[in-house]
């Protein structure tokens, strides 16, 4: 028996019409963003070699890889990340090129979530990678392009800025290993603050213990920088906490309001991320749906050391937001359905054209009889059948 012929894998899903319909319009205002900034597009491997994803700082386990092996027993696996493969392209293919280069993709990653809990384990995403360059400058185009794309498909958002190496500079001064680490950086971005006192209350009080202890509760407006300052006064994070400040002023005139949130706990992948980082969020949508910073450390690990920052955005969550919203409307129905009686078919079809030029939506029926496509067209809630000849 054929147990699995009508069923999808858990995880993956069918994407059908309207769906379709809404993934096409979001992932199109956000490809537009993306090219009037001078991103041009890549596309990588759905497979990929292993050995790709098994840098120390990519974050990504390998249980949570779906993995398959080649021909020559050489493990691969499908793309779980869009970044990794794109800085072993730009490693490789793209090295002897001029810097920076300016890179976008639009590719699902696959990841195994074996608990799912509302996660799917196929997934679209879109997102930049600007390479090649360091400093303010790429920061602020980093962010001002971020800023662009989630406002061109939402309205009610926030934007969370922080900077991982206010974390990373406290974290180095205490006397742990890097487990310990994560586990206090898992907490922090948790906002777990009864897990985060236990794990330091077994370490030696000291500056950077109490400022660590602070970080969830250092998020606001541009009053978080001064009561940072206090907390952080002697330590090795004062420099990112002040060049943090700076972004922050700098990207002031976007005008985002009091959408724009300074979040000391935005510590995101410490071994990843080596400057600025943020995360979008969309009323309606409880997990980030735009995440990125600069990740300067990562192509040394393709032997090409170079500047690095970009943003990856969840499409699928966006379409399923803007799917359930009352006043999106996605229908597949044209406004006019034309029949063509017969010998008049390619008058009907030029006729269709000459609709569509104008604005409308119209589709040539198929059905051999008038009668049949007034009643397809009453079915489907086709308002208008047009007959020719």
């Amino acid at each position: 028996m054929k147990k699995y012929i009508k069923i999808t894998p858990e995880g993956m899903k069918d994407f059908l019409f309207a769906e379709c319909s809404a993934m096409d319009n979001i992932c199109g205002k956000i490809e537009n963003i993306f090219v009037s900034g001078g991103f041009k597009r890549v596309i990588t491997p759905g497979i990929e070699f292993f050995d790709v994803f098994s840098q120390p700082c990519s974050g990504i386990s390998q249980e949570s890889m779906f993995k398959t092996v080649d021909n020559k027993g050489r493990l691969l696996v499908m793309r779980p990340d869009s970044t990794l493969p794109i800085a072993r392209m730009v490693s490789s293919r793209l090295k002897s090129g001029v810097l920076p280069v300016r890179l976008y993709y639009k590719q699902a990653v696959y990841r195994n979530n074996p608990t799912l809990t509302g996660r799917r384990n196929e997934m679209m995403q879109m997102g930049i990678e600007l390479l090649g360059v360091k400093g303010k400058r790429a920061d602020i185009e980093i962010i001002s392009t971020a800023v662009k794309s989630i406002s061109s498909v939402a309205e009610d958002f926030r934007f969370e800025l922080g900077h991982a190496g206010v974390f990373n500079a406290l974290s180095n001064e205490l006397d742990i290993d890097d487990d310990y680490k994560e586990k206090i950086r898992i907490s922090i971005e948790g906002k777990n603050y009864s897990a985060l006192n236990n794990l330091l209350d077994k370490l030696t009080p000291c500056k950077a213990v109490s400022a660590i202890r602070s970080l969830p509760s250092l998020f606001g407006g541009e009053e978080v920088f001064e009561k940072a300052a206090d907390i952080c006064r002697g330590t090795k994070a004062e420099a990112a906490l002040e060049y943090l400040h700076n972004i922050y002023k700098d990207i002031l005139p976007i005008g985002l309001g009091n959408k724009l949130i300074v979040d000391l706990g935005l510590v995101q992948r410490n071994d990843y991320y080596t400057g600025i980082v943020f995360a979008g969020y969309i009323e309606g949508i409880g997990d980030a749906v735009i995440s990125g910073g600069r990740y300067d450390d990562l192509l040394a690990e393709f032997d090409a050391p170079m500047g690095a920052a970009g943003f990856a955005i969840d499409t699928d969550a966006i379409t399923l937001k803007h799917l359930s919203d009352d006043n999106a409307d996605y229908s597949d129905n044209p406004d006019i359905l034309v029949f063509a009686e017969d010998g008049h078919e390619i008058e009907a079809i030029s006729y269709v054209e000459s609709l569509v030029k104008q604005g409308k939506k119209a589709q040539f029926s198929v059905l051999p009889t008038l009668e049949e496509t007034r009643e397809f067209a009453s079915k489907r809630g086709i308002n208008e059948v047009k007959a020719i000849g």
